[in-house]
């Protein structure tokens, strides 16, 4: 388990010219976090957060900024290792954190700019933090130096090893996602950046109907506005006596909450499609899907769901301003079914959420690559992503590198300047180097998968795109799966998108994927968690 915490790192505040500064004892109070520049009018609710050792009386300490000193009157003592939170709005701000949280009696103000903060015993500061211009609705972590938005997480990767995953594509299996939701028995927990499937909503209202408990959580306000079918899903979810809540409120943890995966029972659906005809129903995108139910992947999917929809920042649908846009989805074309879904081996599935902990795992695993990146996106935002920076030090590396992007007509110009440019990288270095943009040929609409294949062995199923937006900002759920099985799967659509061609997978591959899950699971299965 793990909660969602105001300020995490209690460590020892480091000592940084111009950054912040510790000048604590080792039995004092120290200052780790700050919350200058709230999202409320007239800033109310700034806050300052105190690890305190034990037995240590609080009403003996004063705390100063630039303009004046306050005295701390709070409990006076306080267990070992507690923190303790000072508010100008104890009332708002017990709302917003778990520590416990006093008042500031005589009011103290935090410079939005940045200023100096003291904390002060028997006349000596005991300790002193400086820090710089504050993002609104970020906390100020002093052990770091580092500002993260209010409320935020601090996901571990959480890691499951041996047994078997399901992985299908769209829109070659159009009926997958439904059908997991119809099995359900006991509960789903949904969660996705738009929902308008008519499909997907008749399958939540039936399984509450028999006594399923049913949770969705979405976006509230997606690029481009709400539109009046997702509003009309919702609409008929929450009438039925379904759980919805969407990302509407402040302070906000996330630009947007992009994420897309279900809970079903004892199985997890992660994908990189939207739950819409589009998307999960297979009436145009390219996707990559997996389900899978090992136990602690399962886990880690519901205590994010609950971390995200349990927050001040998420509203029941109900209480929302329900402004809308008009829906513009022209009438799709029917696709092929060249790929069938597979059960396939895994040595081992990794859950990558952003923005905790999936930057750093995904350059981590392309910066491992000794022979082959394969990449399938949207679009790469711009040079400066981290993840192609990687790529680009795997190409100098002399590993080969394939990407495929989006011809849609909403990114292909971005997409075209993109590969001119990596082109142009790949013929000043010789580098091992190529870029298409996709052409679907009537295969499907267009690429939404944001996919990831190293050296055939390891695959990266989920809704992050190679953005800085994406990395750092929005809720986004990923599975990163080890095993030449599920590499080889999704390698083939792969190969058949970039080649321009109908590639279907060879005859008895699934039964020989069986054959070896079923021999996977006889070996048993090492569950791990990763920091």
């Amino acid at each position: 388990m793990y909660r969602v915490v105001a300020v995490v790192l209690l460590g020892c505040v480091c000592l940084s010219a111009g950054l912040a500064t510790g000048t604590t004892a080792e039995a004092e109070p120290a200052i780790v976090g700050l919350y200058p520049n709230p999202a409320a009018d007239g800033d109310e609710g700034e806050f300052v957060t105190l690890s305190v050792p034990p037995s240590t009386n609080l009403s003996e300490y004063r705390l100063a900024d630039e303009q004046r000193s306050v005295r701390l009157e709070s409990p006076s003592t306080a267990e070992s290792g507690s923190v303790v939170t000072f508010s100008t709005d104890p009332q708002r701000t017990a709302t917003l954190v778990d520590q416990p949280v006093s008042a500031i009696a005589d009011g103290i103000r935090l410079a939005n700019g940045g200023e100096r903060v003291r904390l002060i015993h028997n006349g000596s500061v005991v300790d002193a933090v400086t820090y710089g211009r504050a993002p609104e609705g970020e906390t100020y972590d002093a052990s770091s130096d580092s500002w993260k938005p209010l409320g935020n997480t601090q996901r571990p990767v959480i890691s499951d090893a041996g047994g078997t995953v399901e992985a299908f594509v769209l829109p070659d299996e159009p009926d997958r996602a439904v059908a997991f939701l119809e099995n359900a028995s006991e509960r789903i927990l949904l969660a996705g950046y738009t929902v308008t499937s008519e499909r997907v909503v008749e399958a939540l209202v039936a399984a509450h109907k028999r006594g399923v408990e049913v949770d969705v959580l979405a976006e509230g306000s997606p690029v481009g506005g709400l539109t009046e079918d997702g509003a009309a899903a919702f609409d008929a979810l929450a009438d039925a006596g379904i759980s919805v809540r969407v990302f509407a409120g402040e302070p906000a943890r996330y630009r947007y909450h992009h994420a897309k995966y279900a809970v079903v029972d004892g199985r997890a659906l992660v994908t990189t499609e939207n739950w819409k005809p589009a998307g999960t129903g297979g009436r145009d995108s390219r996707g990559w899907a997996v389900i899978t139910r090992q136990r602690d992947i399962v886990a880690g999917l519901v205590e994010t769901f609950r971390a995200d929809a349990g927050w001040v920042d998420t509203k029941r649908w109900e209480v929302v301003d329900k402004d809308t846009v008009s829906d513009d989805e022209p009438s799709p074309p029917d696709f092929p079914r060249n790929f069938e879904a597979a059960q396939l081996p895994v040595n081992r599935t990794r859950l990558l959420v952003a923005p905790d902990n999936a930057e750093q795992s995904l350059v981590r695993a392309i910066d491992a690559a000794e022979e082959s990146l394969d990449i399938k996106q949207v679009r790469i935002s711009d040079r400066a992503v981290p993840l192609l920076r990687a790529t680009l030090r795997a190409a100098t590396r002399g590993v080969r590198v394939r990407i495929l992007l989006s011809g849609a007509w909403y990114v292909e110009s971005e997409n075209r300047q993109m590969k001119r440019w990596l082109e142009e990288q790949a013929s000043a270095g010789d580098l091992p180097l190529s870029v298409r943009i996709a052409t679907p040929e009537g295969r499907f609409g267009k690429i939404h998968a944001k996919g990831l294949i190293v050296d055939g062995q390891q695959t990266f199923v989920g809704s992050v795109n190679w953005g800085n937006n994406s990395l750092r900002n929005n809720r986004e759920v990923g599975l990163l799966l080890d095993g030449a099985a599920v590499g080889e799967y999704f390698g083939t659509v792969f190969e058949s998108d970039w080649r321009r061609e109908d590639s279907q997978l060879p005859v008895g591959y699934v039964a020989a994927c069986l054959v070896a899950a079923v021999t996977a699971l006889a070996v048993g299965k090492r569950i791990e968690f990763e920091g």
